[in-house]
């Protein structure tokens, strides 16, 4: 994936409303409905910004083209670099200066730094990044697009320990909320697939020398080792531990489906989950995601732009909802409106949420081969 620049990631941010805004405006009356994104636009992880935003940048596109809403959207980008501390002054903004009344966000720490504010204010946080269970139920106005950590590893350690007999799993995993509420499903979920814990080794978000952890990885003797990490990091864990003599499976969560890792050589092999969705032969919303989507981006799509596709798209749908009643359009009605209807026609099939948010979605497992992913359960 082409990366925007370190000197345009901060222009990129500020702009990504006006290709919509100007077309819109024109044929729509009224001033624009505010929706924020907390994305990481630069820094190491800038790359899932780029690709979150794209994901949202579709959904407004075909929104507009669909004319969905009477009013425009206005798309409006906060940097946080994927750090609670900038996120929240971003959320900050976004509340009290921008308005908006429905926020995209990402990333298990950021989420739980954010969520107060947004809770305060009554604006929908919609997460499609992060998988930490403890994100569900985080606020009335919380909500998620991607299967949690607990319902990735339950779809995955029936299939690795089951079918692949890979009963000793060795757990690397990033110092934060992610990696700690992964390191829990883990203790939880492979004793009753059949499994064990063989070790678990924390690393520092920051890290980017492993030869130590492999060291001692090797030393628990794991039929295969779990990676629990994002952005730039997980390309090196993966690379180092190959390196250090790591040659038992690799296993991971959604957040490896991206281009830096698909590219990575040392990846191949690599089994890990996302949820599931058939671009070629699914139902028409999904296939034409996948076309258009390879039209303005040329690339084939990923999780992470279903999950925004999908977070933007229930906007319009909800909101849509509140036009036709004649109800204003904020935290407040979105969210009734969304325990009102539940399930929504969404890329992948229809979705159905729960009293929390959460949305329920099919899981599959996928093997990296040849920079490519292959479906191989669920």
């Amino acid at each position: 994936m082409n990366r925007p620049q370190p000197g345009r990631r901060a222009l990129l941010g500020a702009t990504l409303a006006l290709p919509f805004l100007g077309r819109s405006a024109l044929a729509q009356g009224g001033e624009p409905y505010v929706l924020g994104t907390l994305f990481p636009m630069s820094g190491p992880n800038a790359e899932y910004g780029t690709v979150f935003t794209a994901g949202a940048q579709l959904a407004l596109q075909h929104i507009e083209a669909d004319k969905v809403l009477k009013r425009p959207i206005r798309l409006q980008a906060e940097d946080t670099q994927a750090l609670p501390q900038q996120a929240v002054v971003g959320m900050t903004k976004l509340a009290n200066v921008d308005k908006a009344s429905f926020v995209l966000v990402g990333f298990t720490a950021v989420s739980k730094a954010v969520a107060p504010v947004g809770d305060r204010a009554k604006i929908v946080m919609v997460n499609g990044g992060a998988v930490g269970p403890d994100l569900s139920g985080l606020s009335p106005y919380f909500w998620n697009t991607i299967p949690l950590a607990h319902l990735e590893t339950e779809a995955l350690l029936p299939y690795i320990v089951g079918e692949r007999k890979l009963k000793r799993i060795a757990l690397v995993y990033v110092d934060d909320p992610l990696g700690d509420a992964i390191l829990g499903a883990l203790r939880d979920g492979l004793p009753k697939a059949g499994g064990t814990l063989a070790g678990s080794f924390s690393v520092p978000r920051t890290a980017q020398q492993f030869a130590p952890v492999a060291a001692r990885i090797r030393q628990t003797r794991p039929d295969a080792v779990y990676i629990a990490s994002f952005g730039a990091q997980q390309s090196q864990i993966i690379k180092q531990l190959r390196d250090n003599g790591i040659s038992q499976p690799l296993l991971s969560y959604s957040a490896m489906n991206l281009d830096s890792v698909k590219n990575t050589a040392e990846a191949e092999g690599l089994i890990f989950t996302t949820q599931k969705t058939d671009f070629a032969g699914g139902d028409a919303m999904t296939k034409r995601f996948a076309a258009d989507f390879k039209a303005r981006f040329n690339s084939d799509p990923g999780t992470y732009h279903v999950n925004y596709y999908n977070a933007v798209w229930l906007f319009g749908q909800l909101a849509a909802m509140n036009e036709a009643a004649g109800r204003p359009v904020d935290g407040e009605t979105l969210r009734a409106a969304l325990l009102e209807k539940r399930e929504f026609d969404l890329v992948g099939g229809k979705g159905r949420f729960d009293d929390k948010g959460n949305l329920t979605a099919a899981i599959q497992v996928n093997e990296l081969r040849g920079g490519a992913l292959t479906r191989i359960a669920g």
